[in-house]
């Protein structure tokens, strides 16, 4: 029994319940288990994710304290690896997985006290020291032994009889926590003795001695060991190799080198982890093997095992081949553990074909890697902020991808462009990646031009589609296995009458009209109110699950779209000019002047269900104007570039841009507002040609 070391209460241990907040505790256990929730521990920075920072508090102890948890952006966390931190044990997982939580508190001087926790118990700090060791008597020397007799001891920078001594190898050393091997930079006799055992094997070989070739690919400094991913063609580990905490093992092998590995197989945080014995290169006939067999293993691996698209008469045939392509590099990515970025429109078309080859993907990711993590470090998606992916986006993106490879030496990913990229507004973004030699393909169902195509390896399009169309075949491919969890996608994206294939797989998925409705309209609502996070498990559960929560889930959000919706048209209609211009039916609304415009529905939505009403048989084009800006919806098929030139004749100091191929966008200065408007209405019938009645 002790006493308390803040109040002085009897207790068992070194502080009382009340108090196990005010100090915190050195952690020398080496299992989650051992852990106390509640209690805070130093640490030491391990690595950084986008979901948050990971933190070593004991021997193979790591915890992940997620972003949610923190009081300020993961951004401005000015953490450093090797950092010591303090942070609070919220819970462990079954799996081993340790919840962290933030610490206001980053100092010793700013807890009451501290503590030693053991897996025996708890003690104070001082109870550690060791008592001085007597000093020895100098031992006797023989003086009768002569000079010569003697063997000098060589110093640095010494010559012996013009050699250097010779050094016998370290085995091991004391880590304090058992033996810890020292690495040798070449094969040491005894390493073609050991069996060669493939990886995805491994988890048949805990606690054996093992040998595994293959490729480095990636190394990770920690506050400890050095950890090494070996990946051979069945798949990857991670290598731990310790020579001094923090300090780099092996510092002549690099991501890339192509290697045999010893060591003994362990089970690490749910995972299997081999403990580096030796890391050594290949020889130039062990090397070309070891290539020939990832070769062939990622072709194997990257080959779809069905190329057959999701309907028997899908629209999308004629773009079949391009949908291998593009299904073939996603794939090629996963199984090269590059990861994959997802850019999307955050509208129901961009979300649903997004969602598509994310359902696809993270399948393939688990499968693929070892670590329990992996879905979150290997695929990001995320919408756009806007209809193109412009400098901003690529900036943003590219700013990610070499802070990724810079600490945690992750290979640059292959983005994914989807439901946008295909206009020129998005080819210098598209052009930035190039210059760091980042793979892209572009997905979209509208006209890619001729400034995007010359710049992206795969391009996906075809008429009469919507991406979400495409995107569902190209995940199809990706994964036969999710085949059916995608096969009502297609018909979610229409807003008017799908296509009959895609009606009829819905249909055999048990989603009639109403419930594609629901749907379509459920992810519309949240693509707006969250617009810049990934949403992945509430969007799953909208659109990847069939039974009656979910499906009430739908129809909850759906009903808010409708009323919100319904609310924002009876404020527009009273508001609409219809003009008459050579046989031409113009209709025109002030947004700036009628609409919410910072709430829902967003101007670009409410224009497109306005034109849906309002269009009958005749030529019609809606015109929506905000303070600087005309969007233009048209029945019929419209050249913009060639509108805003007959405008700008009109109008030339009108500092007129083109922003929206697609869908018909101009920016103007807004002290020609008026101008512009009528320059528009009366360019209009020259441009779409309309016969004079």
């Amino acid at each position: 029994m002790g006493s308390c070391i803040i109040c002085g209460t009897a207790v068992d241990g070194i502080v009382c319940q009340s108090h196990e907040e005010d100090v915190f505790f050195r952690f020398t256990g080496n299992r989650p288990d051992q852990l106390t929730v509640g209690r805070f521990y130093e640490g030491t920075v391990d690595g950084f994710a986008d979901f948050g920072v990971f933190v070593d508090i004991g021997d193979r102890v790591t915890g992940l304290l997620h972003r949610s948890k923190l009081d300020k952006r993961l951004e401005s966390l000015d953490w450093e690896p090797g950092e010591t931190v303090f942070v609070q044990v919220m819970g462990v997982q079954n799996n081993g997985n340790i919840d962290l939580g933030w610490s206001i508190r980053q100092s010793p001087r700013e807890f009451r006290g501290e503590g030693i926790q053991t897996p025996e118990g708890d003690h104070l700090p001082e109870e550690d020291a060791e008592p001085e060791p007597e000093s020895e008597p100098e031992p006797e020397v023989d003086q009768t032994e002569t000079e010569s007799e003697a063997e000098p001891e060589p110093t640095q920078g010494t010559e012996v009889s013009g050699e250097e001594p010779e050094r016998t190898p370290p085995e091991a050393v004391d880590g304090g926590g058992g033996s810890v091997a020292v690495h040798r930079s070449e094969p040491t006799t005894g390493l073609e003795d050991v069996s060669r055992v493939e990886a995805a094997s491994l988890e048949s070989a805990v606690g054996e001695r093992v040998r595994v070739e293959g490729r480095i690919e990636g190394v990770r400094q920690t506050s400890g060991p050095t950890v090494f991913t070996l990946r051979d063609e069945t798949g990857s580990v991670e290598c731990a190799a310790f020579v001094e905490a923090g300090v780099r093992a092996y510092p002549e092998r690099e991501e890339g080198d192509l290697v045999a590995l010893v060591g003994d197989v362990e089970h690490h945080q749910g995972s299997v982890q081999i403990e580096t014995e030796t890391l050594a290169s290949l020889d130039e006939e062990e090397a070309s093997a070891v290539v020939s067999r990832l070769d062939g293993a990622r072709d194997a691996a990257a080959a779809p095992e069905s190329t057959a698209l999701l309907a028997d008469e899908d629209p999308v045939d004629g773009a079949s081949d391009t949908v291998v392509e593009a299904a073939t590099a996603i794939r090629r990515a996963v199984f090269d553990s590059r990861p994959i970025v997802v850019r999307h429109t955050a509208t129901a078309d961009g979300y649903v074909a997004g969602a598509a080859i994310e359902r696809a993907v993270l399948p393939l990711v688990r499968e693929h890697h070892d670590r329990e993590d992996a879905q979150y470090h290997y695929f990001d998606r995320h919408p756009l902020d806007g209809e193109s992916y412009g400098m901003g986006a690529a900036t943003g993106d590219l700013t990610h991808m070499l802070s990724d490879r810079e600490r945690h030496d992750e290979k640059l990913p292959l983005v994914v462009l989807v439901a946008a990229g295909g206009t020129a507004e998005s080819a210098d973004g598209i052009g930035l990646l190039d210059v760091y030699g980042v793979d892209r393909i572009v997905i979209d169902a509208g006209r890619i031009d001729d400034a995007v195509a010359e710049r992206v390896e795969t391009v996906l399009t075809g008429e009469e589609l919507t991406t979400t169309a495409l995107a569902a075949n190209v995940a199809a491919v990706v994964n036969d296995a999710v085949r059916e969890d995608l096969s009502h996608l297609p018909a979610v994206s229409y807003w008017e009458t799908a296509p009959e294939a895609y009606a009829a797989l819905a249909a055999e998925a048990g989603y009639d009209e109403e419930g594609l409705r629901e749907l379509r309209e459920a992810v519309t609502l949240e693509a707006y109110y969250q617009a810049y996070e990934d949403k992945r498990e509430l969007i799953s559960d909208l659109l990847f699950e069939n039974d009656d929560g979910v499906r009430g889930l739908a129809s909850h959000v759906a009903e808010q779209f409708r009323v919100k919706l319904d609310t924002e048209l009876d404020t527009a209609r009273p508001n609409v000019e219809e003009h008459e211009v050579g046989g031409l039916r113009v209709a025109s609304l002030d947004t700036d002047a009628y609409t919410h415009r910072f709430d829902f529905p967003p101007t670009s939505l409410l224009l497109d269900a306005l034109f849906r009403e309002l269009r009958d048989e005749e030529p019609f084009v809606l015109l929506g104007l905000d303070e600087s800006e005309l969007r233009i919806r048209s029945s019929e098929g419209l050249d913009v570039e060639a509108l805003a030139e007959r405008v700008e004749e009109r109008v030339p100091d009108a500092g007129l841009t083109v922003r929206g191929t697609r869908h018909g966008r101009l920016e103007f200065l807004i002290g020609r507002r008026e101008a512009v408007h009528e320059a528009t209405v009366a360019a209009l019938s020259d441009v779409l040609h309309v016969p004079q009645a």
